[in-house]
């Protein structure tokens, strides 16, 4: 316990505004040591991409259990923090949320992405709605005495429709940010946001953290001059292997 206390506070110690942990995130135990022998500080999953690599699709397909053992042999194979996107949390209730969180937490993961879209469903739950799940989350991690980072994912701007001005969603996306952070929330992840100033303004009236979600390592945007705290590229890394192993096996 005192270890993953331990990593716990270190991981989030990793989240500075201009200065953020880089997160090339994995799917499997293999992937996960890969990058920790790049140097990583810490390893984060990408939900989309441990679901592709068993086969199945995004969005909670892959049965909890399957992604649980995943899980459980990436914390296995590494010493380093483990964060775990946990999509919706396998349930819409608090109740089912907070039991399946603790489930993740009890295998040494320090910390968890957590979203505001309805899973398999439709639009994204209503603020109060998501605070009350989140709330779940928080409760979990104290019950078990785990200081887990829980890094709350707005998807206002990955769902929106193409036509609409990403600008005009930032007021609902900030008050998400803060009645997030009000029930427990350490980090502000906003995925399908790439507009520079956008980005800068979330960063300079967030309390919490921000992350922040790259395509290309090689070319991340100059986040960092944005201010954000946490730089991650989701399925990226996974396609771009799969890619590479298509290729080659044609050759």
């Amino acid at each position: 316990m005192k270890l993953q206390i331990d990593k716990a506070e270190r991981f989030r110690s990793l989240h500075v505004p201009h200065d953020p942990i880089i997160l090339y995130n994995v799917w499997d135990a293999g992937s996960a040591k890969a990058v920790v022998r790049a140097g990583a500080r810490a390893v984060a999953t990408s939900s989309w991409s441990v679901a592709a690599s068993q086969g199945y699709e995004d969005g909670e397909e892959l049965p909890l259990d399957g992604a649980l053992a995943v899980v459980d042999r990436i914390v296995q194979s590494v010493d380093c923090p483990v964060s775990v996107d946990f999509e919706g949390g396998y349930a819409a209730d608090p109740d089912g949320v907070n039991q399946n969180v603790r489930h993740l937490l009890k295998l040494g993961v320090i910390g968890l992405n957590f979203e505001d879209q309805v899973v398999n469903g439709r639009g994204l739950y209503s603020i109060g709605v998501q605070v009350e799940r989140l709330r779940a989350v928080r409760a979990a991690a104290d019950a078990l005495g785990i200081p887990a980072f829980i890094n709350a994912r707005t998807d206002v701007f990955l769902k929106s429709a193409p036509e609409v001005d990403h600008a005009s969603l930032v007021d609902d996306a900030l008050a998400r940010a803060e009645a997030y952070a009000e029930v427990g929330a350490d980090g502000f992840f906003v995925p399908g946001l790439t507009d520079k100033a956008l980005i800068r303004a979330i960063c300079e009236k967030t309390s919490i953290p921000v992350n922040v979600m790259a395509a290309d390592p090689q070319h991340d945007g100059n986040f960092a001059s944005l201010g954000v705290s946490r730089i991650s590229f989701g399925p990226n890394p996974y396609i771009r292997s799969v890619a590479v192993l298509e290729r080659e096996a044609l050759a």
